[in-house]
Protein backbone atom coordinates (compact mmCIF):
# COMPACT_ATOMS: atom_id res chain seq x y z
CA UNK A 1 0.00 0.00 0.00
CA UNK A 2 3.34 2.32 0.17
CA UNK A 3 4.09 1.85 -2.70
CA UNK A 4 0.97 2.33 -4.36
CA UNK A 5 0.60 5.81 -2.76
CA UNK A 6 3.79 6.88 -3.64
CA UNK A 7 3.31 5.92 -7.15
CA UNK A 8 0.28 7.82 -7.33
CA UNK A 9 1.71 10.92 -5.65
CA UNK A 10 4.50 10.62 -8.50
CA UNK A 11 2.29 10.74 -11.00
CA UNK A 12 0.81 13.99 -9.29
CA UNK A 13 4.04 15.29 -9.72
CA UNK A 14 4.30 14.52 -13.36
CA UNK A 15 1.22 15.61 -13.93
CA UNK A 16 2.17 19.08 -12.87
CA UNK A 17 4.79 19.45 -14.25
CA UNK A 18 3.81 18.84 -17.50
CA UNK A 19 1.20 21.58 -17.17
CA UNK A 20 3.90 24.02 -15.96
CA UNK A 21 5.79 23.22 -18.76
CA UNK A 22 2.61 23.77 -21.39
CA UNK A 23 2.00 27.02 -19.67
CA UNK A 24 5.73 27.98 -20.14
CA UNK A 25 5.68 27.07 -23.90
CA UNK A 26 2.64 29.48 -24.24
CA UNK A 27 4.03 32.32 -22.58
CA UNK A 28 7.40 32.61 -25.02
CA UNK A 29 5.47 31.24 -28.04
CA UNK A 30 2.96 34.87 -27.13
CA UNK A 31 6.33 36.42 -26.37
CA UNK A 32 7.63 36.01 -29.56
CA UNK A 33 4.30 36.52 -31.78
CA UNK A 34 4.25 39.84 -29.98
CA UNK A 35 8.15 40.62 -31.05
CA UNK A 36 7.48 39.36 -34.73
CA UNK A 37 4.67 42.08 -34.60
CA UNK A 38 6.92 44.72 -33.18
CA UNK A 39 9.69 44.18 -36.63
CA UNK A 40 6.85 44.12 -38.52
CA UNK A 41 5.59 47.52 -38.06
CA UNK A 42 7.16 50.71 -39.56
CA UNK A 43 8.96 52.27 -37.64
CA UNK A 44 7.70 55.25 -35.09
CA UNK A 45 8.21 58.18 -37.94
CA UNK A 46 6.49 56.40 -39.97
CA UNK A 47 3.15 57.02 -38.24
CA UNK A 48 4.42 61.16 -38.48
CA UNK A 49 0.95 62.84 -39.91
CA UNK A 50 0.17 65.98 -42.23
CA UNK A 51 -3.29 67.34 -42.80
CA UNK A 52 -5.11 65.82 -46.08
CA UNK A 53 -3.41 67.29 -49.36
CA UNK A 54 -6.17 69.93 -51.04
CA UNK A 55 -6.20 69.79 -54.35
CA UNK A 56 -6.55 73.13 -56.26
CA UNK A 57 -7.61 73.32 -60.12
CA UNK A 58 -8.15 75.49 -62.47
CA UNK A 59 -11.89 109.67 -47.51
CA UNK A 60 -11.61 108.61 -51.08
CA UNK A 61 -8.62 108.50 -53.89
CA UNK A 62 -9.46 110.84 -55.32
CA UNK A 63 -7.05 113.15 -53.60
CA UNK A 64 -4.52 111.08 -55.71
CA UNK A 65 -6.31 111.89 -58.84
CA UNK A 66 -2.37 113.02 -60.08
CA UNK A 67 -0.92 109.64 -59.46
CA UNK A 68 -3.76 107.61 -60.73
CA UNK A 69 -3.82 109.79 -64.34
CA UNK A 70 0.01 108.96 -64.51
CA UNK A 71 0.86 105.32 -63.54
CA UNK A 72 -0.55 104.22 -67.29
CA UNK A 73 1.72 106.86 -68.56
CA UNK A 74 4.76 106.58 -66.74
CA UNK A 75 4.58 102.76 -66.30
CA UNK A 76 7.65 102.97 -64.05
CA UNK A 77 8.27 104.18 -60.08
CA UNK A 78 11.76 105.57 -59.57
CA UNK A 79 12.85 103.43 -56.00
CA UNK A 80 15.46 104.85 -53.90
CA UNK A 81 15.59 102.01 -51.32
CA UNK A 82 17.43 98.94 -52.54
CA UNK A 83 14.91 96.33 -52.91
CA UNK A 84 15.00 95.02 -49.21
CA UNK A 85 10.72 91.16 -47.14
CA UNK A 86 9.79 86.31 -43.33
CA UNK A 87 10.74 83.31 -44.52
CA UNK A 88 7.49 80.97 -43.81
CA UNK A 89 6.93 77.25 -43.36
CA UNK A 90 3.92 75.42 -44.33
CA UNK A 91 3.05 71.55 -44.47
CA UNK A 92 3.86 70.06 -47.34
CA UNK A 93 0.54 69.52 -48.79
CA UNK A 94 1.48 66.76 -51.15
CA UNK A 95 3.05 64.65 -48.06
CA UNK A 96 0.89 61.23 -47.73
CA UNK A 97 -0.60 59.70 -44.58
CA UNK A 98 0.19 56.18 -44.36
CA UNK A 99 -2.24 53.39 -43.98
CA UNK A 100 -1.07 51.74 -40.86
CA UNK A 101 -1.30 55.47 -39.21
CA UNK A 102 -5.47 55.35 -39.59
CA UNK A 103 -6.45 54.86 -36.21
CA UNK A 104 -3.94 57.19 -34.49
CA UNK A 105 -4.81 60.96 -34.25
CA UNK A 106 -3.73 63.27 -37.01
CA UNK A 107 -1.95 65.57 -34.62
CA UNK A 108 0.32 62.63 -32.98
CA UNK A 109 2.04 59.95 -33.43
CA UNK A 110 2.83 56.85 -31.39
CA UNK A 111 6.33 55.90 -29.74
CA UNK A 112 7.72 53.12 -27.57
CA UNK A 113 8.67 54.36 -24.29
CA UNK A 114 9.84 52.03 -21.43
CA UNK A 115 7.97 49.25 -23.31
CA UNK A 116 5.29 51.33 -23.49
CA UNK A 117 3.11 52.98 -26.28
CA UNK A 118 2.57 56.72 -25.70
CA UNK A 119 1.27 59.48 -28.15
CA UNK A 120 4.15 61.70 -29.10
CA UNK A 121 3.38 65.17 -30.83
CA UNK A 122 4.13 65.50 -34.71
CA UNK A 123 6.50 66.43 -36.54
CA UNK A 124 5.53 68.77 -39.12
CA UNK A 125 6.87 68.86 -42.75
CA UNK A 126 7.79 72.12 -43.77
CA UNK A 127 7.72 74.17 -47.33
CA UNK A 128 9.89 76.85 -48.00
CA UNK A 129 7.92 78.49 -51.26
CA UNK A 130 10.43 81.10 -51.96
CA UNK A 131 12.93 78.70 -53.16
CA UNK A 132 12.48 76.60 -55.89
CA UNK A 133 13.04 76.76 -59.60
CA UNK A 134 10.88 77.98 -62.92
CA UNK A 135 10.33 74.93 -65.33
CA UNK A 136 8.86 74.70 -68.43
CA UNK A 137 5.09 73.57 -68.23
CA UNK A 138 2.84 73.43 -71.72
CA UNK A 139 -0.77 73.44 -69.21
CA UNK A 140 0.32 77.22 -68.74
CA UNK A 141 -1.44 79.48 -68.62
CA UNK A 142 -4.30 79.08 -65.92
CA UNK A 143 -6.81 81.16 -68.51
CA UNK A 144 -6.72 82.70 -71.45
CA UNK A 145 -5.18 85.93 -72.56
CA UNK A 146 -7.73 86.53 -74.90
CA UNK A 147 -10.15 86.27 -72.50
CA UNK A 148 -10.93 87.12 -69.05
CA UNK A 149 -12.60 90.47 -70.38
CA UNK A 150 -14.98 90.67 -67.95
CA UNK A 151 -11.69 91.42 -64.98
CA UNK A 152 -8.86 92.49 -66.80
CA UNK A 153 -7.77 95.34 -67.54
CA UNK A 154 -6.86 95.90 -71.41
CA UNK A 155 -3.32 97.85 -70.47
CA UNK A 156 -2.45 94.22 -69.10
CA UNK A 157 -3.45 92.17 -71.57
CA UNK A 158 -0.42 91.79 -73.64
CA UNK A 159 -2.43 89.28 -75.93
CA UNK A 160 -4.51 91.97 -76.81
CA UNK A 161 -1.82 94.24 -77.28
CA UNK A 162 1.44 94.43 -80.31
CA UNK A 163 3.42 91.90 -78.35
CA UNK A 164 4.27 89.15 -80.56
CA UNK A 165 6.27 86.10 -78.31
CA UNK A 166 4.09 84.78 -75.70
CA UNK A 167 6.47 81.81 -74.16
CA UNK A 168 6.84 83.80 -70.75
CA UNK A 169 2.99 82.29 -69.85
CA UNK A 170 4.47 78.78 -70.44
CA UNK A 171 6.25 78.87 -66.96
CA UNK A 172 5.09 77.30 -63.51
CA UNK A 173 6.94 77.68 -60.24
CA UNK A 174 8.03 74.79 -58.25
CA UNK A 175 9.05 74.77 -54.59
CA UNK A 176 12.76 73.21 -53.84
CA UNK A 177 10.98 70.42 -51.45
CA UNK A 178 7.54 70.45 -51.91
CA UNK A 179 4.70 69.97 -54.32
CA UNK A 180 2.75 73.15 -55.67
CA UNK A 181 -1.13 72.10 -55.25
CA UNK A 182 -2.17 72.61 -58.44
CA UNK A 183 -4.89 75.47 -58.84
CA UNK A 184 -8.82 74.97 -59.53
CA UNK A 185 -11.16 77.90 -59.58
CA UNK A 186 -14.16 75.76 -58.07
CA UNK A 187 -12.38 74.04 -55.85
CA UNK A 188 -10.94 77.29 -53.98
CA UNK A 189 -13.83 78.70 -54.24
CA UNK A 190 -15.62 76.04 -52.03
CA UNK A 191 -12.89 75.90 -49.85
CA UNK A 192 -13.42 79.68 -49.39
CA UNK A 193 -17.05 79.17 -48.69
CA UNK A 194 -18.60 81.92 -47.12
CA UNK A 195 -15.12 83.95 -46.66
CA UNK A 196 -13.83 87.43 -47.83
CA UNK A 197 -10.91 87.95 -49.40
CA UNK A 198 -9.29 91.66 -49.65
CA UNK A 199 -5.78 92.78 -51.28
CA UNK A 200 -4.72 96.02 -50.40
CA UNK A 201 -1.74 97.85 -51.79
CA UNK A 202 -0.42 99.67 -54.85
CA UNK A 203 -0.94 99.19 -58.88
CA UNK A 204 0.97 95.59 -58.76
CA UNK A 205 -1.73 94.46 -55.74
CA UNK A 206 -4.37 95.37 -58.28
CA UNK A 207 -2.72 93.09 -60.83
CA UNK A 208 -2.48 90.81 -57.85
CA UNK A 209 -6.26 91.27 -57.51
CA UNK A 210 -7.09 90.90 -61.55
CA UNK A 211 -5.12 88.06 -61.68
CA UNK A 212 -6.63 86.14 -58.76
CA UNK A 213 -10.52 86.23 -60.26
CA UNK A 214 -9.16 85.69 -63.64
CA UNK A 215 -7.46 82.38 -62.50
CA UNK A 216 -11.04 81.27 -60.27
CA UNK A 217 -13.35 82.06 -63.20
CA UNK A 218 -10.91 80.27 -65.57
CA UNK A 219 -10.81 83.72 -67.89
CA UNK A 220 -14.26 82.69 -68.43
CA UNK A 221 -17.79 84.89 -68.68
CA UNK A 222 -19.25 84.31 -64.95
CA UNK A 223 -22.84 85.04 -65.06
CA UNK A 224 -24.36 86.09 -61.21
CA UNK A 225 -20.99 87.57 -59.91
CA UNK A 226 -22.48 90.63 -57.89
CA UNK A 227 -20.64 93.72 -57.55
CA UNK A 228 -20.92 93.98 -53.35
CA UNK A 229 -18.79 97.17 -53.52
CA UNK A 230 -21.08 99.76 -52.23
CA UNK A 231 -21.17 97.45 -48.81
CA UNK A 232 -17.03 98.56 -48.43
CA UNK A 233 -17.93 101.89 -49.38
CA UNK A 234 -15.73 101.63 -53.34
CA UNK A 235 -17.48 104.01 -54.61
CA UNK A 236 -16.77 106.42 -57.55
CA UNK A 237 -16.28 109.66 -56.18
CA UNK A 238 -17.49 113.31 -57.76
CA UNK A 239 -13.91 113.82 -60.13
CA UNK A 240 -12.28 110.78 -59.50
CA UNK A 241 -10.75 108.67 -62.07
CA UNK A 242 -11.94 105.09 -60.82
CA UNK A 243 -13.67 104.26 -57.34
CA UNK A 244 -10.95 103.17 -54.52
CA UNK A 245 -11.23 99.46 -55.23
CA UNK A 246 -13.49 97.04 -56.54
CA UNK A 247 -15.91 94.19 -54.12
CA UNK A 248 -17.41 91.01 -56.10
CA UNK A 249 -19.28 88.41 -54.16
CA UNK A 250 -19.47 84.92 -56.56
CA UNK A 251 -23.06 83.38 -56.13
CA UNK A 252 -23.44 79.25 -54.60
CA UNK A 253 -20.60 79.96 -52.24
CA UNK A 254 -20.73 83.66 -50.85
CA UNK A 255 -16.75 84.02 -51.42
CA UNK A 256 -15.82 87.70 -51.73
CA UNK A 257 -12.67 88.96 -53.66
CA UNK A 258 -11.83 92.44 -52.96
CA UNK A 259 -9.20 95.13 -53.60
CA UNK A 260 -8.55 98.66 -52.34
CA UNK A 261 -5.88 101.06 -53.61
CA UNK A 262 -3.02 102.17 -51.17
CA UNK A 263 -0.03 103.19 -52.36
CA UNK A 264 1.76 103.25 -48.82
CA UNK A 265 -0.87 101.72 -46.48
CA UNK A 266 -0.83 104.84 -44.63
CA UNK A 267 -3.75 107.12 -44.32
CA UNK A 268 -3.49 110.06 -46.29
CA UNK A 269 -5.64 113.56 -44.50
CA UNK A 270 -6.62 116.42 -46.45
CA UNK A 271 -4.82 119.44 -44.79
CA UNK A 272 -7.55 121.73 -45.97
CA UNK A 273 -10.25 120.07 -47.74
CA UNK A 274 -12.42 123.14 -49.01
CA UNK A 275 -8.82 123.63 -51.31
CA UNK A 276 -8.95 121.23 -54.36
CA UNK A 277 -5.09 121.92 -54.60
CA UNK A 278 -4.65 121.39 -50.82
CA UNK A 279 -1.96 119.01 -49.70
CA UNK A 280 -1.98 116.25 -47.44
CA UNK A 281 -0.91 114.81 -44.39
CA UNK A 282 1.17 111.54 -45.17
CA UNK A 283 0.67 109.54 -41.10
CA UNK A 284 2.98 107.26 -41.32
CA UNK A 285 2.22 105.59 -38.04
CA UNK A 286 -1.26 105.27 -38.83
CA UNK A 287 -3.02 102.42 -41.24
CA UNK A 288 -4.89 103.50 -43.99
CA UNK A 289 -8.87 103.95 -42.81
CA UNK A 290 -10.36 101.51 -44.94
CA UNK A 291 -8.37 98.89 -42.82
CA UNK A 292 -9.72 100.09 -39.74
CA UNK A 293 -13.16 100.11 -40.92
CA UNK A 294 -13.41 96.32 -42.41
CA UNK A 295 -10.30 94.55 -41.29
CA UNK A 296 -13.04 92.78 -38.99
CA UNK A 297 -14.94 91.35 -41.61
CA UNK A 298 -12.05 90.15 -43.62
CA UNK A 299 -11.04 86.54 -43.56
CA UNK A 300 -7.64 86.50 -45.76
CA UNK A 301 -5.29 90.20 -46.40
CA UNK A 302 -2.63 90.44 -48.49
CA UNK A 303 -0.80 93.88 -48.13
CA UNK A 304 1.78 95.50 -50.45
CA UNK A 305 3.39 98.45 -50.80
CA UNK A 306 6.66 99.75 -52.30
CA UNK A 307 7.33 101.78 -55.84
CA UNK A 308 5.28 104.75 -54.27
CA UNK A 309 8.01 105.47 -52.10
CA UNK A 310 9.91 108.11 -53.61
CA UNK A 311 10.56 111.92 -53.70
CA UNK A 312 8.85 112.36 -57.25
CA UNK A 313 5.48 110.49 -55.80
CA UNK A 314 5.70 112.25 -52.82
CA UNK A 315 6.07 115.52 -54.06
CA UNK A 316 3.99 114.80 -56.95
CA UNK A 317 0.64 114.17 -54.56
CA UNK A 318 1.66 116.75 -52.53
CA UNK A 319 2.16 114.34 -49.66
CA UNK A 320 3.45 115.81 -46.25
CA UNK A 321 4.74 112.95 -43.74
CA UNK A 322 3.81 113.50 -40.21
CA UNK A 323 4.26 110.96 -37.18
CA UNK A 324 2.18 111.03 -33.55
CA UNK A 325 -0.12 113.96 -35.66
CA UNK A 326 2.63 116.25 -36.37
CA UNK A 327 4.99 117.07 -39.48
CA UNK A 328 8.22 115.03 -38.79
CA UNK A 329 11.03 117.77 -37.50
CA UNK A 330 13.50 114.30 -37.88
CA UNK A 331 15.31 114.64 -41.13
CA UNK A 332 16.18 111.20 -40.58
CA UNK A 333 12.87 110.15 -39.87
CA UNK A 334 12.01 111.50 -43.05
CA UNK A 335 14.55 109.93 -45.53
CA UNK A 336 12.62 107.84 -47.82
CA UNK A 337 13.87 104.27 -46.75
CA UNK A 338 13.28 105.50 -42.70
CA UNK A 339 9.45 106.46 -43.11
CA UNK A 340 9.08 103.60 -45.50
CA UNK A 341 10.73 101.12 -42.73
CA UNK A 342 8.43 103.10 -39.99
CA UNK A 343 5.20 102.26 -42.27
CA UNK A 344 5.54 99.00 -42.24
CA UNK A 345 6.41 98.18 -39.21
CA UNK A 346 3.73 100.44 -37.49
CA UNK A 347 1.15 98.23 -40.20
CA UNK A 348 2.26 95.23 -39.30
CA UNK A 349 2.50 95.50 -35.55
CA UNK A 350 -1.21 97.06 -36.23
CA UNK A 351 -2.08 94.13 -38.11
CA UNK A 352 -0.71 91.46 -35.75
CA UNK A 353 -2.88 93.19 -33.01
CA UNK A 354 -5.95 92.79 -34.98
CA UNK A 355 -5.64 89.46 -35.36
CA UNK A 356 -5.73 88.16 -31.98
CA UNK A 357 -9.12 90.27 -31.96
CA UNK A 358 -10.45 88.43 -35.03
CA UNK A 359 -9.03 84.67 -35.09
CA UNK A 360 -10.10 83.76 -38.29
CA UNK A 361 -7.78 86.93 -40.06
CA UNK A 362 -5.00 85.05 -41.74
CA UNK A 363 -2.36 87.53 -43.04
CA UNK A 364 0.30 88.06 -45.40
CA UNK A 365 2.67 90.86 -46.34
CA UNK A 366 3.46 90.40 -50.29
CA UNK A 367 7.48 91.33 -50.77
CA UNK A 368 8.47 94.04 -52.92
CA UNK A 369 7.98 92.90 -56.72
CA UNK A 370 11.03 93.86 -58.87
CA UNK A 371 11.27 96.57 -61.54
CA UNK A 372 13.80 95.76 -64.76
CA UNK A 373 14.32 99.06 -66.08
CA UNK A 374 17.88 98.66 -67.90
CA UNK A 375 20.04 101.77 -69.46
CA UNK A 376 18.03 104.06 -67.65
CA UNK A 377 14.52 104.37 -65.99
CA UNK A 378 10.94 105.22 -66.97
CA UNK A 379 11.54 108.84 -68.22
CA UNK A 380 14.71 108.06 -69.29
CA UNK A 381 15.13 105.34 -72.09
CA UNK A 382 15.36 102.54 -69.98
CA UNK A 383 14.51 99.00 -71.43
CA UNK A 384 13.33 95.91 -70.76
CA UNK A 385 13.50 94.13 -74.06
CA UNK A 386 14.61 90.55 -73.37
CA UNK A 387 12.39 88.06 -74.30
CA UNK A 388 14.45 85.14 -73.48
CA UNK A 389 12.61 83.44 -70.43
CA UNK A 390 15.41 82.88 -67.80
CA UNK A 391 18.63 84.13 -69.36
CA UNK A 392 19.42 85.04 -65.82
CA UNK A 393 19.01 81.67 -64.61
CA UNK A 394 16.14 79.71 -62.78
CA UNK A 395 16.74 79.08 -59.49
CA UNK A 396 16.28 80.53 -56.28
CA UNK A 397 17.99 78.90 -53.23
CA UNK A 398 19.18 81.51 -51.13
CA UNK A 399 17.67 81.55 -47.27
CA UNK A 400 16.27 85.04 -46.71
CA UNK A 401 14.52 87.24 -48.85
CA UNK A 402 15.54 90.21 -51.12
CA UNK A 403 13.45 92.45 -49.48
CA UNK A 404 14.95 92.75 -45.95
CA UNK A 405 12.23 95.50 -44.93
CA UNK A 406 9.26 93.02 -45.14
CA UNK A 407 11.03 90.67 -43.94
CA UNK A 408 12.05 92.07 -40.75
CA UNK A 409 8.75 93.66 -40.16
CA UNK A 410 6.72 90.12 -40.21
CA UNK A 411 9.48 88.21 -38.05
CA UNK A 412 7.69 87.21 -34.60
CA UNK A 413 4.40 88.30 -35.71
CA UNK A 414 1.16 86.07 -36.60
CA UNK A 415 1.48 88.24 -40.16
CA UNK A 416 3.09 85.66 -42.64
CA UNK A 417 5.23 86.64 -45.27
CA UNK A 418 4.61 86.52 -49.24
CA UNK A 419 7.95 86.43 -50.56
CA UNK A 420 7.73 86.85 -53.91
CA UNK A 421 10.38 89.42 -55.10
CA UNK A 422 13.59 86.70 -56.09
CA UNK A 423 11.54 84.33 -58.38
CA UNK A 424 10.15 87.38 -60.07
CA UNK A 425 13.42 89.39 -60.07
CA UNK A 426 14.44 86.10 -62.40
CA UNK A 427 11.43 87.27 -64.98
CA UNK A 428 12.30 90.43 -66.97
CA UNK A 429 10.81 89.24 -69.89
CA UNK A 430 7.61 88.94 -68.43
CA UNK A 431 6.98 92.65 -68.28
CA UNK A 432 4.30 94.47 -70.60
CA UNK A 433 7.86 96.37 -71.76
CA UNK A 434 7.06 98.18 -75.27
CA UNK A 435 3.94 96.22 -75.89
CA UNK A 436 2.02 99.26 -73.96
CA UNK A 437 -0.99 100.74 -76.17
CA UNK A 438 -1.31 103.79 -73.24
CA UNK A 439 2.89 104.48 -72.85
CA UNK A 440 4.62 107.58 -74.67
CA UNK A 441 6.70 106.97 -77.19
CA UNK A 442 9.36 105.35 -76.68
CA UNK A 443 8.49 104.45 -73.02
CA UNK A 444 8.64 101.02 -71.81
CA UNK A 445 6.70 99.13 -68.99
CA UNK A 446 9.26 97.73 -66.71
CA UNK A 447 7.35 97.43 -63.63
CA UNK A 448 3.73 95.99 -64.46
CA UNK A 449 3.56 92.39 -65.72
CA UNK A 450 1.51 91.11 -68.62
CA UNK A 451 -1.58 89.13 -67.62
CA UNK A 452 -1.97 86.29 -67.41
CA UNK A 453 1.95 86.05 -66.10
CA UNK A 454 3.75 86.44 -62.88
CA UNK A 455 1.21 87.67 -60.49
CA UNK A 456 -0.61 84.44 -61.47
CA UNK A 457 2.79 82.87 -59.39
CA UNK A 458 1.70 85.17 -56.81
CA UNK A 459 -1.54 83.63 -56.06
CA UNK A 460 -0.43 79.99 -56.59
CA UNK A 461 2.03 80.60 -53.60
CA UNK A 462 -0.90 82.46 -51.54
CA UNK A 463 -3.35 79.55 -52.20
CA UNK A 464 -0.63 77.04 -51.17
CA UNK A 465 0.33 78.71 -47.64
CA UNK A 466 -3.28 78.68 -47.18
Amino acid sequence: MAIKGSFRGLRGKKHSLAIAAICSALIIWTWEKATLLTTLLPPPNSFEMVPSPVILRSPSVHHLKHDERQQYVEHGYTDSDSIDGTLTEQIDPAAVISPVSSEISSSLMTKKVDGSIVNMPMEKKVCKYEKGKWVADNRRPLYSGFGCKQWLSDMWACRLMQREDFSYERYRWQPLDCKMPEFEGSAFLKRMRGKTIALVGDSLGRQQFQSLICMVTGGNHFPGVKDVGIEYGLVKAPGAVRPDGWAYQFPDTGTTILYYWSATLCELESLNPSDPSTSYAMHLDRPVPFLRNYIHRFDVLVLNTGHHWNRGKIKANKWEMFVGGKPIADRKLAEIGNAKNLTIHSIVKWVDFQISQNPQLKAFFMTLSPRHFFNGDWNSGGSCNNTKPLSNGSEVLQDGSLDTVVESAVKGSKVKLLDITALSKLRDEAHISRASLTAAKDVQDCLHWCLPGIPDTWNEILCAQL
